[in-house]
């Protein structure tokens, strides 16, 4: 009888007969999402701004991306964040620090990079450019497999969406 494979998963319990692989995913997840946020951390703390929060180094840059006014529901909307009000606190620790502007127009707020969030923006890419794309040319992963994996957790996203709506009518 063959021997089945190991899975590794972080919850056993959850393993399901019919899709233990997505298990396996929800673990990859886990620690792919952890790590990225202890990336985005140490990014932006090399770059010269210490003790940002992940979303505060998402919104940053999601504010700063084709130098466009943006509205809160919009960011929110793009960067799939459910809880507007810790969009809207991060949002004001990033206008505080005075890398972000907000001007409100008639009921609506919109934010803006300013050039303080520009620069952090920029040298963010440069360490992003040193140590990540660096060590991404030696890991033996090309850009397709890193393409194809990006399709993949969108799409997983679209799945994990369409269940959290079912889970929410029960």
């Amino acid at each position: 009888m063959p021997r089945q494979p190991t899975r590794i998963v972080s919850s056993e319990h959850l393993v399901s007969a019919t899709s233990a692989e997505l298990s396996e995913l929800e673990y990859a997840l886990i620690m792919a999402s952890n790590a990225f946020s202890r990336w985005m951390v140490r990014c932006m703390s090399a770059a010269g701004a210490k003790d940002m929060t992940p979303i505060e180094v998402s919104l940053l840059h999601h504010v700063g991306h084709r130098d466009r006014r943006k509205k809160l529901a919009d960011i929110c909307f793009v960067l799939n964040i459910e809880d507007t009000h810790v969009a809207t606190y991060a949002l004001k620790k990033l206008v505080a620090r005075g890398y972000v502007a907000s001007e409100k127009s008639g009921k609506e707020v919109f934010f803006a990079v300013t050039p303080a969030g520009r620069e952090l923006c920029l040298r963010y890419r440069d360490v992003r450019e040193s140590c990540l794309i660096a060590t991404l040319k030696e890991s033996g992963l090309s850009n397709a497999q890193i393409g194809d994996a990006a399709q993949l957790m969108r799409n997983a996203s679209g799945l994990y969406d369409t269940a959290a709506r079912a889970a929410a009518s029960l």
